[in-house]
């Protein structure tokens, strides 16, 4: 069963008459999880998920690719973000996780992001910016907890989803997303993490994968499949991962746990040193993909801060798996473990 793909038509996805809303958090017991999984929501983002992961398979960071004029656009608010940190400096305090001033930073941006995105996007979309801009609300980390995990990742993802779903984004611009705008969060996101010590959200991180990320070792994976000379083996090589960091996200994922973390690599990142006995990338990619599903997508601490609207509603899909939606085709097969040969 082939990968969902995006549409390769350019036309308008929304009807010039679409009510944009401002989304809310649907998800209150555990038991709501089987609606999540049944919704339009779930296969949308899923969707989204695989069809990138397609896209960007064997294409390096520093590779140029086509792009709109919006991928650009994006980066530059990035980058304003990224220059708040330098404007608020972490306050001394005793406590060595949380630093308050990560509030100030998270303040700035619930002042200034509908203006950012007002920037950032077209005249004729501003009115689908009441309902994304939620999303770039919580994709930074919680100002009272000072943490950051799986479900802020989840929502920054959550939020280029529907940029491509206003049309925004183009059909093209797949592969720019993933190298290019996704990889500045990334860097951005690591900025705020060491500059405010912030904590890893839930109880050990994500779970277990890394105390931060998941998607980015998604598709960092399908960028080395095929490479000639990278194996799975060789991430845990202190050279090799120095060499490629800056051209593959998943060794540069590596490069940033091996900076923040002491001893064996094997004791602190266990289920990593575990994924460099898989044979090929490609069974890493599609392990990988399985894991999230199971160890994000299906857990309650995370979807219950995950906010529905219009662009990604709760509301249950009528027949899957012959999704008819903006981004999907069919759902693929559940792929092996990631730790399987």
């Amino acid at each position: 069963m082939a990968t969902p793909k995006f549409p390769v038509k350019e036309a308008q996805l929304l009807p010039d008459q679409h009510e944009f809303v401002v989304p809310k958090k649907r998800i209150k017991i555990p038991t709501d999880i089987t609606v999540w999984q049944k919704s339009e929501a779930y296969f949308e983002y899923l969707g989204f998920i695989l069809a990138l992961n397609e896209a960007v398979q064997g294409k390096a960071l520093d590779a140029e690719y086509p792009q709109s004029p919006l991928v650009d656009n994006v980066i530059q608010m990035l980058n304003k973000f990224d220059e708040w940190i330098t404007e608020i400096p972490p306050t001394e305090q005793p406590q060595r996780f949380g630093n308050k001033s990560f509030r100030i930073w998270h303040e700035r941006l619930e002042q200034n992001a509908i203006e950012e995105l007002k920037q950032v996007l077209p005249e004729e979309l501003h009115r689908a910016i009441l309902e994304i801009v939620q999303y770039l609300y919580e994709s930074f980390g919680n100002p009272t907890r000072i943490d950051y995990g799986t479900g802020h990742e989840m929502a920054f993802l959550m939020f280029l989803c529907c940029m491509f779903k206003i049309g925004a984004f183009k059909e093209d611009d797949k592969v720019a997303v993933v190298i290019k705008v996704f990889n500045r969060y990334l860097e951005l996101e690591r900025r705020l993490q060491l500059t405010y010590r912030m904590e890893p959200a839930g109880s050990h991180g994500v779970w277990s994968l890394d105390d931060y990320q998941f998607v980015p070792f998604i598709w960092g994976s399908a960028q080395l499949i095929g490479h000639p000379r990278i194996e799975p083996r060789h991430f845990v090589d202190q050279a090799i991962v120095e060499s490629y960091s800056k051209k593959y996200m998943f060794l540069g994922c590596i490069e940033f746990i091996s900076k923040v973390k002491i001893g064996p690599f094997a004791e602190h990142s266990n289920q990593l040193w575990n994924v460099s006995a898989v044979s090929t990338w490609s069974k890493v990619n599609s392990g990988l993909i399985k894991m999230y599903k199971a160890e994000v997508l299906a857990k309650f601490p995370v979807i219950q801060h995950v906010f529905f609207g219009s662009l990604l509603p709760l509301t249950p899909m009528n027949a899957p798996p012959n999704y008819r939606g903006v981004h999907l085709n069919t759902p693929p097969p559940p792929p092996p473990s990631a730790t399987s040969q």
